[in-house]
């Protein structure tokens, strides 16, 4: 399927999601129906959060759309700038903004308009001064070369139809020494060809998954350095059936191929400390 139509899709059914969660409805995402909203929307996006869902706005947490809680696992410091790829409801950008604190910044980067609205609203009531919010889609990012610290995205470079392109570009704005930490889902194994055809996986953060060689090998050819691809939750038969059939598919035929197939995995890697003479 063309980019450009991946792109187009993902932005229609990520903005409902943002009109349901800024309606106080929840998220239907992964495949799940708008009935699990945000109390699961099992199985990928539940129970990402625990304490912390208590210091951010209600409505960031339920337009969360991720599979894992990269700002907990990507050890910011103070003072450091964060860069979020599709950024969202903004939970994953008003967290950094915590951990960075006054003399740090966080960027969320959003190509929707629903959820960029809902992200600046999320801001509003966080009170939180170092945060900014930017239209643009993860193959084309709006900031400088050399001008982030750390990067983090949760469940969304899977989505691109160009992932060879995010990852350059990550590349390119990261700072040299900078780092790139992501929640994402990743594949082991082969995939039944009927979830690869099916666009609501595609928007559900499954269809368009790689492999952990695909995604080592990405990481190499945009010169990242220190790869290491760390599981965080493994999905079993019982969690492939609820997304395989709010998709449609049969659930008993599939369900069963893709036991211990995808998992939620933290994704870690660094731009070299003297990387500014490559060119990509």
């Amino acid at each position: 399927m063309a980019s450009e139509n991946i792109r187009e899709i993902v932005k229609e059914k990520y903005g409902e999601a943002a009109k349901r969660a800024s309606t106080g409805q929840g998220s239907a995402c992964c495949g799940a129906s708008p009935s699990s909203a945000i109390a699961g929307c099992d199985p990928i996006t539940s129970n990402l959060y625990g304490d912390e869902a208590a210091v951010i706005p209600a409505t960031a947490l339920q337009a969360s759309l991720g599979c894992g809680n990269p700002t907990l696992l990507a050890n910011l410091q103070p003072g450091e700038i964060v860069l979020d790829l599709g950024s969202g409801g903004g939970i994953d950008v008003l967290l950094s903004a915590r951990r960075v604190g006054p003399s740090g910044k966080a960027f969320g980067l959003d190509m929707t308009d629903e959820m960029l609205a809902l992200a600046e609203e999320n801001k509003r009531k966080s009170g939180l001064t170092n945060v900014e919010f930017l239209k643009g889609e993860i193959e084309n990012i709006p900031l400088p070369e050399n001008s982030v610290d750390v990067i983090v995205s949760n469940c969304v470079i899977n989505l691109s139809g160009d992932k060879d392109r995010v990852l350059r570009e990550a590349f390119r704005v990261l700072k040299p020494g900078g780092r790139l930490a992501i929640s994402d889902v990743v594949v082991r194994g082969e995939v039944p060809p009927e979830i690869r055809r099916s666009i609501e996986l595609w928007v559900g953060c499954v269809a368009g998954a790689l492999s952990e060689n695909d995604y080592r090998q990405k990481l190499q050819a945009a010169y990242f350095e220190s790869i290491e691809i760390e599981p965080t939750r493994i999905y079993k038969v019982d969690d492939a059936k609820e997304f395989l059939g709010a998709a449609g598919l049969d659930v008993d035929s599939i369900a069963a191929q893709v036991e211990n197939k995808f998992i939620s995995a933290f994704v870690r890697a660094k731009k070299p400390a003297k990387a500014a003479q490559l060119v990509l």
